[in-house]
């Protein structure tokens, strides 16, 4: 299915009866990575999985870049537009950074929160990233100076870009600056939605420490971790997960 939403395709299944639950993926990921999630939700609710813009099968965000305010408008949109308003939301990685920012802001429009290696923190940084940045920093200034600068900024971006950042194209670059900067720990207090947190031991890109921050500073907070899985730990530990999901959104009290 598709729909428009300020001028860009979104593209989304909904699948299921009851209750609404809305899946979030991280990036560079689209609705298949929530596959065995989905249809395991799929036959105890309408469970709902969308593409963000500039992922799967949706359009891009402008040139210009969209930060995670703007990724956190078109899902409120989206929600609004499906009805599906008070929706559970399971959220991973830079999924987990739009339901923060959309718990935070808009809450009328959210039920539970399920976070798993949810991004959005400042992570810590040694001496040696500092150098770097410093590095590049001066050294894209200097481009401004020398004759073809565009093409030497283009060169300094593939050698002192992550992984992520040379992957992506030119148009979604922008986009992953403004988010990877993007700081929601201001957002942490603000949340009023149970919120259950579920991380994986090993995880490297959103490291357990995030996940203790958070279950600090998000009123009520409950944090489970997760033993052999990383950073995709809804599908290292794929059974626990759905055991830990399912006892989380449909306790043996709610069963009619």
């Amino acid at each position: 299915m598709e729909i428009t939403i300020g001028g860009v395709a979104c593209h989304y299944i909904q699948e299921g009866e009851g209750r609404d639950v809305l899946l979030l993926h991280g990036w560079g990921g689209s609705v298949d990575s929530w596959l065995p999630v989905k249809n395991f939700l799929k036959a105890r609710c309408r469970v709902t999985v969308l593409d963000f813009p500039g992922h799967g099968g949706s359009g891009f965000p402008p040139e210009s870049g969209w930060s995670v305010t703007e990724y956190c408008a078109f899902t409120a949109e989206l929600i609004e537009r499906l009805g599906i308003a008070g929706c559970d939301l399971v959220a991973h990685s830079f999924g987990g950074r739009v339901a923060l920012l959309l718990a935070s802001s808009r809450p009328e429009l959210v039920g539970r929160l399920l976070l798993t290696g949810c991004a959005g923190l400042k992570p810590r940084r040694g001496a040696k990233y500092y150098v770097k940045t410093y590095a590049f920093k001066l050294l894209k200034r200097l481009t401004y100076l020398a004759p073809g600068g565009a093409k030497l900024r283009q060169r300094l971006s593939g050698r002192f870009g992550s992984a992520d950042y040379r992957a992506l194209t030119p148009g979604m670059r922008a986009t992953f600056v403004k988010v990877v900067e993007q700081d929601l720990g201001p957002c942490l207090p603000a949340i009023r939605a149970e919120t259950l947190l579920v991380w994986g031991r090993n995880d490297t890109a959103t490291p357990l420490y995030m996940g203790e921050r958070m279950e600090r500073e998000i009123p009520g907070a409950a944090l489970i971790v997760l033993e052999d899985a990383g950073h995709f730990a809804y599908l290292d530990q794929c059974g626990d997960f759905l055991r830990i999901l399912e006892a989380y959104l449909f306790p043996p009290a709610a069963v009619s």
